[in-house]
């Protein structure tokens, strides 16, 4: 009877014991930290180290590439802001979620379930302190005064009118993973500009602003008495300098999200770089940017943290027309390069992107890799990285960037095709040099435009061979019949599977989000049953 009591004990306290090893994972050890700074719509030819003739000067970002690895050949999952920022996080193309095409608003509800897996989720539960400081813009759900009346969906001032912003908003950063959050909800020309920390108001929001210059213009909308617009930026790099400085005395691990609001409108460099460029303000913008990409890697220096971190630099999307490609033009700088279109577009300047990724204990200096990635690889690769598993229905789109980090080892590296994605929910599939775009036009802002005459007349989709065309010149549709079947196929397989990676079946989100009465992906699913 005592064995059979002493048996039954240690069953149970076994079983305890691994439910408190799930509960609180042990502490990651030597577990590199990992800084994640995303720039909001900034060019693949705004980055000097990208564009050898481009005219901004960028030499700090220029250095993390020569300390680092640079990537050549990296692709937002949309070429807009939040649709990429879904990708970010869950590893997950945004076409899957419930947001089809467009982007949410700074009074969107919040577009990522509690129920998916995060980057921040992830790190969590193996033993890193995570942080979010920046744009959000992926939603969050404000406290209502009254439940029962629905406004506006967040375009104009008087939408906000509902919203008791003394009241703690639900659905937040801290709910999917994050430790400490802090930052706004939407663009930085999205209205409420309130700080929100941890969940709260950080400030009383009782006056309503507006900006219409050229460069400077925001929307009009509530304001908090802490929200200045041109101290936003520098407030999130201060804020994230201040987060390194406290981490460096500590063993555990840490995660920061540093979502940045610029070089976006409104295009606000501060009075320190003003015409520091020569150019215009966006380009002075993007100085001010690099400049304080220099003071947080300095940051780390200090506190004797650079050569277990990793510090990954990249943007959401291409740069914007709000640059103006006029006046850099006639400076001879070009924000997409040789590459055509910019924001919101299918073409590559809508979606390819600078991508720097410095890890001095892994990662050769100056290092450079021309493999398609994607910035939905970083869970896959963080996993990788902590040698754990994702589950069937985390990271469905992300492939691990560890093997081309260690050695260039491209046969290990496992993406095998990309899918792009435009603003209007237009796809294009990239497979090693072939670019097949499942549209006629742009899909977004550049000519020629979604429901212009003109597309009518066009071939219904596009082929390119980026290898001798980058710029996509010559559309090849219907010369190259094989590669077409191949890659309409391959499409259709990565829509029907739910998953672009190796695994079970997964379901992609049905509905469209917001007020949009048609879906993008069931239109394209018909398209390449006939193709």
């Amino acid at each position: 009877m005592k064995r059979v009591f002493l048996s039954f004990f240690l069953i149970l306290v076994f079983a305890d014991c691994q439910n408190k090893q799930k509960e609180n994972p042990p502490k990651a050890i030597n577990q590199p930290n990992i800084i994640y700074i995303l720039a909001d719509d900034l060019g693949y030819g705004d980055i000097s180290a990208f564009n050898s003739e481009g005219k901004i000067k960028t030499p700090n970002i220029d250095n993390l590439a020569l300390a680092g690895m640079k990537f050549t050949d990296a692709h937002t999952s949309s070429a807009v802001c939040t649709p990429t920022r879904y990708g970010i996080l869950t590893g997950r193309y945004n076409w899957r979620s419930t947001i089809k095409s467009g982007v949410l608003t700074g009074k969107s509800k919040a577009l990522i379930p509690k129920s998916r897996t995060t980057i921040a989720s992830f790190l969590k539960h193996n033993g890193y302190e995570t942080a979010f400081i920046g744009k959000w813009h992926l939603g969050w759900d404000w406290a209502l005064k009254d439940s029962t009346i629905n406004l506006g969906e967040g375009w104009n001032a008087s939408d906000f009118d509902n919203i008791d912003f003394t009241r703690s908003i639900a659905n937040t950063p801290n709910d999917l993973g994050f430790d400490f959050a802090y930052g706004h909800s939407g663009s930085l020309d999205m209205a409420p500009y309130v700080y929100v920390e941890n969940g709260k108001a950080t400030a009383k929001v009782d006056t309503i602003t507006v900006d219409k210059g050229k460069y400077t213009w925001w929307r009009e909308g509530p304001t908090a008495a802490d929200f200045v617009h041109n101290d936003v930026t520098p407030n999130f790099f201060r804020r994230s300098m201040n987060y390194i400085d406290t981490k460096g005395t500590q063993d555990k691990p840490f995660f920061l999200y540093l979502a940045l609001p610029s070089p976006h409108t409104p295009i606000l460099p501060t009075k320190e770089w003003q015409g520091k460029s020569g150019l215009n303000p966006y380009a002075d913008f993007v100085m001010m940017i690099d400049d304080y990409v220099g003071q947080l890697v300095d940051v780390l220096d200090q506190k004797g943290l650079t050569e277990n971190t990793i510090v990954i630099f990249t943007s959401d999307n291409g740069c914007s027309p709000e640059a103006d490609f006029k006046i850099l033009g006639g400076f001879g700088h070009k924000p997409s390069a040789i590459y055509r279109g910019h924001k919101a577009d299918i073409f590559e300047g809508g979606h390819r992107v600078p991508f720097v990724v410095k890890w001095p204990s892994r990662i050769q200096s100056g290092s450079i890799t021309e493999q398609t990635i994607c910035t939905t690889d970083l869970l896959a690769t963080v996993a990788d990285i902590l040698d754990v598993d994702l589950m069937q229905n985390e990271g469905e789109d992300s492939f691990s960037m560890l093997p081309l980090f260690e050695n260039m080892n491209t046969k290990e590296f496992k993406r095998k095709a990309t899918v792009h994605h435009s603003i209007n929910g237009s796809f294009a599939l990239r497979k090693d040099n072939w670019k097949m775009i499942f549209c006629a036009g742009s899909g977004g802002w550049s000519d020629p435009k979604p429901n212009a005459e003109e597309i009518t007349e066009l071939p219904k989709f596009q082929l390119y061979n980026l290898s001798n065309d980058p710029a996509e010149k010559t559309n090849l549709f219907g010369q190259h019949p094989e590669i077409e079947k191949d890659l309409g196929e391959l499409m259709l397989q990565y829509i029907e599977n739910g998953r672009s990676t190796p695994g079970e079946q997964q379901k992609n989100d049905p509905e469209n989000y917001g007020s949009n009465d048609w879906n993008q992906l069931n239109i394209l699913k018909e398209k390449l049953v006939g193709l």
